[in-house]
Formats: structure tokens, C-alpha cells, sequence
């Protein structure tokens, strides 16, 4: 489905971007791993990759920092030639209410997660431009949505991605470039993992469905989004939540 198309996902190594790095690669992609810290995963995931055949490469990048977000999408067109899918994936939380949150946590929050998301957009938007062809993904939240408390900062970050989502898609429109969303709900991941059976389970009785999602349910939606089957869908936000925000 992807044969020859470049990808790069952001948080590319771990969790929801490790499993959209390999579902890409399945489907024929080129992958870059974009990721910030323990360097093992990544190399997992790239071997992961190529042991199915596929092409990766990764690299550290700090996405809060413009020059580095533009010096990893320029090694990227170096190895594989060009940039045909961006997804934004990268995300950090610093939660408390508003009452504990240190001005520090918030701007941290926002740098990574909106200004990350603004800085990744702002390098592949030439080369998609260029090519009149592109998808991007950006990976927001149901709290984006509806809020949640004690999230300020990270439910500030994913609403702004929805905005900023939406105008992006009706300024690339007109260049056959596809930018949608994705509001995942609650996901297995390691982050949901460290929190209390208590708190799971009051977590779990807001979602109609009944259960967590899967990192699986995350990455077959993206795949979606970048591949020929949503030409025709810009500008969307897809719920992957069991029907918690609806």
C-alpha cells in the first residue's frame, strides 16, 4: 500500500509511534524513527523493521527545537530522498491542576507536544508543497476535546493540534496534502500502565466500550489516513476511543 513512499513518525521507538513505525514498514514504507532519550528501542525497532524486509533509519531529535526538527527532515530527504508521510506522535505529560502547575511544566508541555507538532509541519510543508502529494497525521487527544482535570498544559497542547490540523489541511489543500487527526482515548501503553487499578478502573466505566484500546487500534487508523484509501478526508479528527467523547 505504501511501496516507496518515506515516512517519518515522531516518539517513533516506543508505544503508539513504535507500533505505527512497524504497521508503515509492513505496508512498504521507507521509516524514520524520530526520538529523544534511551537509544534501545529505537535500534529495536529499526531492526524490527528491517528483519520484515523494510527500510529504517533513526535519529535523536529534540521536535521543541526548530533547528533540530529541520536538520533531522534534511537527513531524511538525504538518505531516502524525499518526505511522503510525516505523523506526529511525540508527546510528553507533566500533569497536576492548575493550582500546583509550575509555569515550567506548562511551557514544557506546549513546547513539545504543539510547538513540536508546528515545527515538524513547518519543515516537510516545502517538500509536500513541491510535490503537489503528502499525508500528515498528528497524534491528539480526546481531552484535546472534552478537557480533563489536572491536564491543563497537555489538554492546551492537543486542542491546539486540532487547530492547528484544520488550518494546515485548508492551506494545503489545494496541493493534494491530506492533514488529519487522530483523538485516541485511553490506550494501553506503558504511561497507562503506572496508573492505579483504582483510577483504571473509573477510567474504564466513562468508555461505552468497556475497555482500553490497543496501540494497534492507533497505528491501523493511521495507516489509513496516510495511505490512498483517505484521499478524499482532510482536515478530520477521527475519535479512537471506544465512544468515551462522543
Amino acid at each position: 500500500m505504501l511501496k516507496g513512499k518515506t515516512a517519518i513518525v515522531t516518539g517513533g521507538s516506543q508505544g503508539i509511534g513504535r507500533a505505527i513505525s512497524l504497521l508503515l514498514a509492513k505496508n512498504g514504507a521507507n521509516v524514520a524513527i524520530l526520538f529523544v532519550g534511551d537509544e534501545t528501542p529505537a535500534i529495536n525497532t529499526k531492526k524490527e523493521i528491517e528483519e520484515m524486509g523494510g527500510k529504517a533509519i533513526y535519529m535523536t531529535c529534540n521536535v521543541a527545537d526548530f533547528n533540530a526538527t529541520k536538520e533531522a527532515v534534511d537527513k531524511v530527504v538525504a538518505e531516502f530522498g524525499t518526505v511522503d508521510i510525516l505523523v506526529n506522535n511525540a508527546g510528553i505529560t507533566k500533569d497536576n491542576l492548575m493550582l500546583k502547575m509550575s509555569e515550567a511544566d506548562y511551557d514544557a508541555v506546549l513546547n513539545v507536544n504543539l510547538k513540536g507538532t508546528f515545527n515538524m509541519m513547518k519543515q516537510v510543508y516545502p517538500i509536500m508543497m513541491r510535490k503537489r502529494s503528502g499525508k500528515i497525521v498528528s497524534i491528539s487527544s480526546v481531552v484535546g476535546l472534552c478537557g480533563n482535570p489536572g491536564q491543563a498544559n497537555y489538554s492546551a497542547s492537543k486542542a491546539g493540534i486540532i487547530g492547528l490540523t484544520k488550518t494546515m489541511a485548508k492551506e494545503l489543500a489545494s496541493r493534494h496534502v491530506n492533514v488529519n487527526a487522530i483523538a485516541p482515548g485511553f490506550i494501553q501503553t506503558d504511561m497507562t500502565k503506572a496508573i492505579s487499578d483504582k483510577a483504571k478502573e473509573a477510567a474504564t466505566a466513562m468508555i461505552p466500550m468497556g475497555s482500553y484500546g490497543t496501540v494497534d487500534d492507533i497505528a491501523q487508523t493511521a495507516l489509513f489516513l496516510v495511505s490512498p484509501a483517505s484521499d478524499y478526508i482532510t482536515g478530520e479528527v477521527i475519535r479512537v476511543d471506544g465512544g468515551m467523547a462522543m
